[in-house]
């Protein structure tokens, strides 16, 4: 018995993606990705939030268009609204800047881990143009490091930063007769 089989190009070609996807599964056992496959080039998009700063609060805390305040990730600037005790060496230093930074420009909002803090302020790395805010005021002396996991994404820059603003005596370092460390 002789079966002849008249297979055209496009069963063909089924045929041996079959084969392909079948010994990917067998010889990988990784999850299959169908995407790979193909020869168009897949683009993933970066996913960033922008908004307008309506208000600088202190050194630290920015209020946004929609009213939400967003707490700078990984640093602490001096107190400037505390009722416990008074303004802080270099707060308002740290205000203004802040403030000259970012009042009435867009920002865009980089999260880490957590979404908010115990206030309910959004947590966020904050940005305005290419400037890194938050590296910016630890850098310049206007705010310390201060890391809280999971949040630690820049937390090695940050104590660069400081280290670099306190062996330049910037800021709070050159300034303030408490200098924390």
């Amino acid at each position: 018995m002789n079966i002849k089989v008249r297979l055209s190009k496009k069963k063909i070609a089924t045929l041996l993606t079959v084969l392909v996807i079948f010994f990917q599964l067998i010889f990988n056992r990784k999850s299959l990705n169908i995407a790979s496959f193909f020869l168009t080039p897949t683009i993933k998009k970066s996913i960033s939030e922008t908004f307008k700063v309506t208000r600088v609060i202190d050194g630290d805390t920015v209020e946004i268009e929609d009213k939400r305040r967003i707490r700078y990730i990984g640093i602490n600037s001096p107190e400037l609204h505390d009722p416990r005790r008074p303004i802080q060496c270099f707060g308002q230093q740290a205000y203004e800047e802040n403030k000259k930074l970012a009042e009435g420009k867009t920002i865009r909002l980089e999260k880490d881990v957590s979404e908010t803090d115990k206030y309910k302020r959004l947590l966020r790395y904050v940005y305005v143009g290419d400037i890194f805010i938050n590296d910016y005021l630890v850098r310049q002396g206007f705010a310390q490091k201060s890391t809280f996991p999971p949040d630690v994404k820049y937390a090695d820059l940050f104590a660069d930063a400081q280290k670099e603003a306190e062996e330049n005596n910037r800021g709070l370092w050159a300034t303030c007769p408490l200098k924390q460390k």
